[in-house]
């Protein structure tokens, strides 16, 4: 049985840390700051057998030269980011297996936030970097919106089950913002409730189930009528397919301050 531990990193970052009953060795997702994960490693005498990267952002890849340094290890990673710490370069389709943990995981092509962002597919669960956030997405820095929401709907087709892991903090404000944009969603409310009395006392609100993104996140929701009526009124005309409806919600979101 795997387990998964959030290592909580700068002021809204989570890494990722995979072990397995039994075993002393761990995988490593995303480590963008060293310190965290290098105390809990040292605390609990494990042993590094793999990291794992999603994209190239500092606040992902930031902490795994020092890490090296105390746990030599593969590191797998998107072969079109160019990120110089990847010995084990991977694309959509590709395989990654971490014998230590009797781990395998699917690579699939999730571009968007950036140009070469992979996740990880295990059999009920996802790594998703920045590409997918509890009722949110990522930024658009370096794709399309077109690129960004196929990806999403990519994730959006896993199992409901699926337990989604992101890599950030970023609940509480985006079920603010999905509000705006379906007001009448009575799930988004009570899921709202919910993340606030979480992080009041100190707990993550992630992970999450993929059946409750469908339900409460806008970017996964952009064939409701309901979100394509707000979208064409607040920029004044009709909008023909759900990437465009996702463009103008996506736009809108980098802007909001709420």
């Amino acid at each position: 049985m795997h387990t998964v531990q959030a290592i909580p990193a700068f002021t809204d970052n989570y890494v990722w840390m995979v072990g397995s009953s039994g075993s002393q060795a761990v995988a490593i997702i995303d480590p963008g700051e060293a310190g965290p994960v290098l105390r809990i490693l040292s605390d609990s005498g494990l042993k590094v057998a793999a990291i794992l990267l999603t994209h190239h952002h500092e606040d992902h890849v930031g902490g795994v030269g020092e890490i090296l340094r105390e746990h030599p290890a593969p590191v797998f990673g998107p072969e079109r980011e160019g990120i110089p710490t990847v010995d084990h370069p991977l694309k959509g389709g590709d395989t990654v297996i971490v014998p230590e943990l009797d781990l395998e995981l699917d690579v699939i092509d999730v571009p968007g936030h950036t140009a070469g962002h992979v996740a990880y597919l295990g059999s009920r669960s996802a790594f998703v970097g920045d590409t997918l956030f509890a009722a949110g997405c990522g930024r658009i820095f370096e794709g399309t919106p077109g690129q960004m929401y196929t990806s999403l709907e990519r994730l959006a087709a896993l199992p409901p089950e699926t337990v989604i892991y992101c890599a950030h903090e970023y609940t509480a404000a985006n079920l603010r913002f999905a509000l705006e944009v379906e007001p009448a969603n009575e799930i988004l409310a009570n899921r709202l409730e919910d993340a606030r009395t979480a992080r009041s006392e100190g707990r993550p609100t992630v992970p999450f189930v993929l059946a409750e993104e469908l339900e409460t996140n806008p970017f996964l929701r952009c064939g409701e009528p309901e979100i394509k009526a707000v979208a064409e009124h607040r920029v004044g005309r009709s909008l023909d397919t759900d990437t465009d409806v996702f463009a103008v919600v996506r736009r809108w979101k980098d802007g909001w301050r709420g």
